[in-house]
Formats: structure tokens, sequence, C-alpha cells
């Protein structure tokens, strides 16, 4: 178990002799007047935590929700070729995208595959865009340093970053502390030819760990094994009940899977989820259920959050009908297939009817709550 310790005060020092370096001078002369070193784990103080959150709600990012339109010129060969899990190999490319005046503004960026199914599944893998932070001042990017690209996935699976996209905005109707993301039409050139590698796809931007930490007044904490009673109960039960409602069970908070931990300078720690691409909502061809949980296809639903009373769900129940209309009108508004629409919106009218109805809600969230695979 991970314990953590803080405020603990060294003994003081012994009365003797004058603390000496290896070559036999006097170190304490050294000492008077330094500055004391700054503790990396500290916070800063409340001002700059405030400024902090300001600035990365306010990114001109996120601002509309209009497809930005960018072009990316690399090595795109090798960029793909590199499958190695984990690999943090980064490539040189440039990005180019319209200024405030419609003026073309071009800078120099590193670019790198990223995920791990994804990364060996896809022929066109997920990538991890890193922008010099300066050069994207009073542009549509300003104030983003790393960030990644939901991409294509392959010329038959473009979709597939639409439907992702809608089951972020789902949740971000349920809480501001949630992952943004922005559409993009994306071209991709080679850095050789300068043709096109394929024709303009969809992919999405998606925010930053560090903004969204920022705009919950806290910072991304790195820590494995965590509990249900270590988190914030709200949020854990929330968000538990939004991976039911879109039919993901390909996230573990406890095994640090497709969950980011945000802790606050009062010890608060938070929740929030990413990655819905194996989740029933999204229905990609490739994506299979977790092992473990005897599920036959990602569309069989789960519940893996806390256990409560059907008293205690409720006012969560409440709160996921009073967003249902804006739900719907998500995919309304998506440019994806009818049949997918259909099918999207019927999947999300059978958790509804779930909740609404007493027994279903026993069956599905009370009973055997307790004997299931932790999450």
């Amino acid at each position: 178990m991970l314990v953590l310790a803080a405020g603990v005060l060294a003994a003081a020092p012994a009365a003797g002799p004058v603390p000496q370096d290896p070559q036999g001078k006097q170190t304490a002369g050294k000492q008077k007047g330094a500055k004391a070193p700054v503790d990396p784990n500290a916070w800063p103080d409340a001002k700059t935590i405030a400024d902090r959150r300001k600035s990365s709600e306010n990114r001109r990012l996120f601002r509309s929700a209009d497809p930005l339109e960018i072009t990316i010129t690399a090595n795109f060969k090798s960029v793909n070729n590199d499958r190695v899990p984990n690999s943090t190999k980064t490539f040189p490319g440039t990005i180019e995208y319209a200024g405030e005046k419609g003026t073309p503004v071009s800078m120099p960026i590193r670019l790198r595959g990223r995920g791990h199914a994804r990364r060996q599944i896809c022929s066109f893998v997920p990538l991890r865009l890193e922008l010099p932070k300066e050069q994207t001042r009073n542009t549509v990017l300003d104030g983003h340093g790393p960030i990644d690209l939901g991409t294509h996935c392959s010329n038959s699976q473009e979709e597939l970053v639409l439907r992702e996209y809608a089951a972020y905005r789902i949740y971000n109707l349920l809480t501001p502390r949630s992952f943004r993301a922005r559409l993009v039409k994306a071209t991709y050139l080679d850095a050789t030819t300068k043709k096109p590698v394929t024709t303009p796809r969809h992919a999405m931007l998606i925010e930053d760990e560090d903004d969204v930490a920022k705009r919950m007044e806290g910072r991304i904490v790195d820590l494995a094994g965590v509990t249900f009673n270590r988190v914030d109960a709200e949020t854990m039960v929330l968000m538990s009940l939004f991976e039911y409602m879109i039919g993901n069970t390909d996230m573990s908070m406890f095994k640090k899977h497709n969950v980011r931990l945000v802790q606050t300078p009062a010890g608060q720690r938070f929740p929030v989820p990413y990655d819905f691409d194996y989740s029933g909502v999204v229905d990609a061809s490739y994506a299979i259920p977790a092992k473990g949980f005897e599920l036959a296809t990602v569309r069989d639903r789960l519940y893996l959050g806390p256990c409560r009373t059907a008293e205690e769900f409720e006012p969560f129940f409440a709160k996921m009908r009073a967003i249902k209309a804006d739900v719907m009108a998500i995919y309304d508004t998506l440019p994806v297939s009818t049949s997918y629409r259909n099918n999207a919106k019927s999947y999300l009218e059978q958790f509804y009817r779930t909740i609404d109805r007493p027994g279903d809600v026993k069956r599905a969230f009370i009973d055997k709550c307790d004997k299931r695979p932790y999450m």
C-alpha cells in the first residue's frame, strides 16, 4: 500500500564541529544567506492556482465547437511504423492552420504515435503533438504545448472519431471535471513529396491532462491501487454511472487504465475518465469486452462503481435525465451515418429506460454489487 507522509520535522542536529566538505573546507559559510531549496511537491499560492484555472478554462481551442481545419506534414511512414508499446520516440513535422484573420499559421512540431491497443490495431495511429507553446500565442492553439490528436484509425473507420467525440461531449454535459475535445478536419502531407497521405479526415484534439487538472485547481497524481474510499464519492458514482451509460468496461481506476486522478491542495482526489473507443455506444468493430467480466459484446452493460441504495442513486439518475435532450441532440448534429445515429440513440434510450424502472435499477446497480470485479 502506498503511504504518503507529510509535515514530519527532522530532528535538530547535535552540537559538534563545523561540517566540512571532502577537501576539509568549512561548508557552514556556504549555507549562510543561501535560499532554501524549493520543494517540487509544494503547492503554489491561492492566487496562482486561481490564475491557472482561469487561463486553462479560457483556452481558445475550446471556445468553439466548429471543426478546426489543420494540415500536418511529417514522415508518416516512420510515425506509423513505430509500433513499440509505450515508445516516446518523436519525429519532426509542421502544423498549419488559419490565424485569427485567416492568415495561415505554420510552425514546427514534434509528433509521435500513442496509445496501446490502437497503436497495434490502427493503420493510422493516434498522435501526440508537441507544439512550441511560445509560437502558439494569439492563435486558436494559444497556451498549448503537448496535446493528443485522436485520428481516424483506418480509412474505413473514420466515423469512430465522431462517435468517440460524442462520448466526451456527454460527460462534459454531466460535469466540468472532464476532458474537453475539439473536432478537427485534418490533412496529412508526406514530408518528402508534400502529397496527401490520405484524403482530409475527421480527428479530434483532446485537452491535455495538466489543463484538466488546472481547471479543477489541482494537479495530476500518479497513484496505482486507488480504491473508492480514497476519491471524491460523488464524482466516483457519477463517473461509474456514465461508464455504464455508454457501456464501457475498458477502464480501471485501481490499475490506472483510462482514468486520471486529480488531487487538490486540500487532498481531495477526483477521477477523470478518457478513451471511450471500446464502449458500446461507440461500437468499434475491433472492440471486445474486458476480460473477466463475462460479457458477450461491448454492447452489454455492467456497473462497476460503488454500491449505493436506490434512494442514493436517484439524485444521479435525475442529473442524467436532465441532460437527455442535449445528449440526443449531440447525435443529431454530428455528420454520422443515419444507421449509426439511430443505433446510438436507441442504445442510450435503453439506459434511460433502465434508470426509470425500480426493478431494473435493482438488477443493474444493486443486486450482487459487492460481488462484482473491482474497477
